[in-house]
């Protein structure tokens, strides 16, 4: 047993069993029934019936599948299926900054759970470079076949569950060791949100402590920022013209703002993976921005560095300028500015599909999701203003 293996994502050697062993999970099989067809969650003796069908049904997909990259051209080809039919559009920039011959840690702002990472990985995929592996916080793990699925696709897991401070700081040393071997060593890339969670009001900023996290597998006597440039890092900007889960975390936001305390149901977060996977986004635009190539010694140098990026590159999509405008009291020739960036677009349709997108929210959280969508332009306003 290897240092990383309780963290590590499965190698090929295991593929054939973990696939076996799902197919063999009458709780993974259940899920997937009572997703596809709602009703069969509420009749057990059909979902019994209905259970060997399926496992057929999927065997015959798998049948092909003997590697990681076996599996992960399947979801590739999945992934750009489900893209066709929920957006408008998608694309990439800065893809030209990427020297093939090296790995990277990708960090990005986080909106979707699973369809960041994704993005990232297929804009990868398209320009014929190795895929990555992705950071996943194991309070998404707490099914055995939830585990066995990230895992299969090159994900390694974040011990964000664990308590004490001793084993706390065990486990993120153990993670900054993971994510240093694999770029140094295996030079295979990785994914990481700049914070832990999604940004649910849209406010993008890169935590200091998950950057002092990168550092702790620094050699000894190296400074914090040669720690940091051994790993390439590269912000990435994604952009969402609509997001499905806005409402969700909407209803979170408000639980707070009210001073509860929200508590998730047990299949919420994977009802969020299947929410952003399959219903509509519009358009979509990842964005990755320049290597980190200058030493910065103290972590908040840095999370302001990131953020620059993150923050700049961040496509201001119509939605986004309609929301700040939503807001009142702005100023017209800045608005005027930010509609210019759209010469071509009619703006009256896009403002009656973003009301009608506003409408399915209940009116107690429309604030929280119109400022969420608003909130990327006050960034960039704001970086504009700074320099």
């Amino acid at each position: 047993m290897t240092e990383f293996d309780d963290i590590r994502p499965y190698n090929d050697s295991e593929v054939p069993v973990v696939i076996a062993r799902l197919l063999a999970d009458p709780e993974f099989l259940n899920l997937l029934l009572s997703r596809k067809l709602p009703v069969l969650s509420k009749l057990p003796l059909l979902n019994f019936f209905a259970r060997p069908f399926l496992r057929n049904s999927l065997s015959k997909l798998a049948a092909g599948v003997r590697t990681v990259e076996d599996f992960q051209s399947h979801m590739s080809t999945a992934l750009v299926n489900v893209l066709e039919r929920t957006t408008d559009d998608y694309s990439f920039t800065g893809l030209e900054n990427l020297d093939a011959n090296k790995a990277y840690l990708f960090m990005s702002n986080h909106r979707d759970i699973a369809l960041d990472p994704a993005m990232i990985n297929l804009a990868l995929i398209l320009e014929k470079l190795q895929t990555l592996r992705i950071a996943i916080g194991d309070n998404l793990l707490r099914k055995p076949y939830a585990s066995d699925l990230m895992r299969v696709n090159r994900s390694f897991i974040v011990k964000r569950s664990v308590t004490g401070r001793r084993d706390k700081l065990e486990a993120l040393k153990t993670l900054s060791r993971y994510i240093r071997y694999s770029i140094v060593e295996e030079k295979v890339s990785c994914w990481i949100a700049q914070a832990e969670g999604r940004a649910k009001n849209g406010r993008d900023r890169t935590e200091t402590a998950l950057l002092k996290m990168l550092a702790l597998s620094k050699a000894e006597g190296q400074s914090f920022g040669a720690a940091i440039q051994d790993i390439n890092l590269i912000p990435v900007s994604i952009s969402y013209e609509y997001d499905p889960c806005a409402g969700d975390k909407a209803r979170e936001l408000h639980a707070a703002q009210q001073g509860l305390t929200y508590v998730k149901n047990e299949f919420e977060d994977l009802d969020s993976i299947l929410k952003g996977l399959v219903e509509y986004k519009g358009r979509i635009q990842v964005n990755f921005g320049q290597p980190i190539s200058a030493e910065y010694e103290i972590a908040d140098q840095l999370a302001a560095e990131i953020d620059r990026q993150i923050l700049s590159n961040y496509k201001l999509f119509p939605t986004n300028i309609l929301a700040w405008q939503m807001q009142g009291d702005k100023d017209s020739a800045a608005l005027a500015a930010l509609k210019q960036r759209w010469p071509r677009e009619d703006w009256l349709e896009t403002e009656v599909r973003f009301k009608s997108h506003l409408a399915a929210i209940p009116s107690m959280h429309r604030q929280i999701v119109i400022d969420a969508y608003a909130t990327p332009v006050d960034n960039q306003l704001s970086l504009q203003n700074k320099s």
